[in-house]
């Protein structure tokens, strides 16, 4: 593990490869779980206010879930997530070509809206778990994941660098700089920073 500001980062983060590869897992993580997608607080007062520019991106069942459900919920974990249709797939999934995507994003690209998508979809497989004094930034491993992983290592890719864009856009350009001067450092002498 590692410190950064406020954060300890499972170093995982630094030396596992991930590369997402929609081709092979069609966007699974966005069907396949208990609950929906973990919100930050914040986020509940911005997919209220989005929902109707996001509305046309997203599928008929979609938004019945948004209607009925609202734009978030409450888990049976008492935890904030994104509503699900009957049980499965997350509200806000739309599909392109056979695989997931998320609606709210479309919206984003599309010039639409400023909210890209929950930060916890952003930033996955890193996870975060809040403390009283601290955030623990983990790499969350899942099965639906081996072609990632498999890619990641085809290409080359780190966890961190596949996440780079989500991680500077929730902890900074300086946070992401100074783990990759960590990486650098765990890289060169081959050690472990307790």
């Amino acid at each position: 593990m590692l410190q950064i500001d406020n954060t300890i980062v499972c170093l995982d983060l630094i030396e596992q490869k991930f590369c997402c590869d929609l081709s092979k897992c069609k966007g699974i993580c966005c069907i396949h779980g208990d609950s929906g997608a973990p919100l930050e607080e914040d986020e509940v007062d911005i997919l209220k206010n989005i929902f109707e520019k996001t509305k046309p991106f997203l599928r008929p069942e979609g938004i019945e879930a948004v209607k009925e459900q609202g734009t978030s919920v409450t888990d049976s974990d008492g935890d904030l997530v994104t509503p699900l249709i009957d049980g499965k797939e997350c509200a806000y999934v739309i599909f392109s070509n056979g695989i997931a995507k998320c609606g709210i994003e479309a919206a984003y690209f599309a010039g639409k809206i400023n909210f890209r998508k929950p930060i916890s979809c952003h930033l996955y497989p890193a996870r975060l778990t809040k403390y009283a004094e601290f955030i623990a930034v983990n790499y969350h491993r899942w099965d639906i994941c081996k072609h990632a992983v498999q890619n990641g290592n085809a290409i080359n890719v780190k966890v961190h660098d596949f996440l780079k864009e989500a991680l500077i856009r929730k902890f900074g350009n300086n946070w992401f700089e100074q783990l990759k001067i960590a990486e650098s450092i765990t890289g060169s002498s081959n050690k472990k920073i307790n």
